[in-house]
């Protein structure tokens, strides 16, 4: 009998904000990747997941009141996080985790968009985002969190204190986008261009910077993404077939 392919299941609120490059690398390890659309997907396959991917997005985590299936994903959330699951949150996503987990999601007063490196801490630099040091990231947010209780800090830049952490080796938070391929940079310009000219932002240096940076992050972001799952604390494949 053969053995059955883990699940990843991710949730995605803007259809250019996907895996990215993590996606390729999860077949290539034998995940079977599901995508699930907030606010329209019921969330129940992301329970039993053995990996939850909450990936980036416009809105914020304090959004209840307009968005209500926030409601059902900060529950998932919590639930998870109190189980010691398997959970990565990318951008929106590290602020949900971050808000499940009692801590503070505000405004940061001005935007950070475009490519710039991560200052790292020393947990940082003996964590798999290692992997990022000296290579310039996506950067695209609003929001910034407080740092929840009993996580390590990881990463920071000169605009965003928290730029990444960590619980254990089962969750990991990212306020930048790692995971971006950057080859596929239009698709955001064209679907963020009301933020970015409200930012003052030109596309054109954005364009440019993806040009020059979309190979080193990409195989950075293979290095990260390839130790952080290697040290994810997953049951059996006996144990999975079990719950099946």
């Amino acid at each position: 009998m053969s053995t059955p392919r883990r699940c990843a299941v991710a949730i995605q609120h803007v259809g250019f904000e996907d895996c990215g490059t993590l996606a390729p690398l999860l077949a290539e390890r034998g995940w079977q990747l599901q995508t699930l659309q907030a606010g329209i997907d019921a969330l129940d396959a992301a329970e039993d997941a053995a990996l939850l991917i909450v990936l980036g997005g416009p809105i914020s985590a304090n959004d209840t009141p307009h968005y209500p299936h926030l409601h059902r994903l900060h529950a998932l959330l919590r639930s998870r996080l109190a189980a010691q699951r398997p959970t990565l949150g990318i951008c929106l996503g590290a602020q949900l985790i971050a808000a499940a987990l009692g801590a503070r999601v505000v405004a940061m007063g001005a935007s950070e968009i475009g490519f710039a490196p991560l200052s790292l801490t020393d947990a940082g630099l003996a964590s798999p985002l290692r992997a990022l040091v000296g290579i310039p990231v996506l950067h695209w947010h609003g929001d910034t969190f407080s740092l929840p209780t009993g996580a390590q800090r990881l990463a920071a830049t000169p605009a965003c204190a928290q730029q990444a952490f960590a619980i254990g080796t089962h969750v990991l938070a990212l306020q930048c986008h790692a995971e971006v391929d950057a080859t596929g940079i239009e698709s955001w310009l064209i679907g963020h261009a009301d933020a970015l000219h409200r930012d003052g932002i030109d596309p054109c240096t954005l364009r440019e910077q993806a040009s020059r940076y979309a190979a080193p992050l990409a195989a950075a972001a293979r290095d990260l993404f390839g130790h952080w799952l290697d040290a994810l604390p997953l049951p059996t494949a006996a144990a999975e077939a079990a719950r099946a």
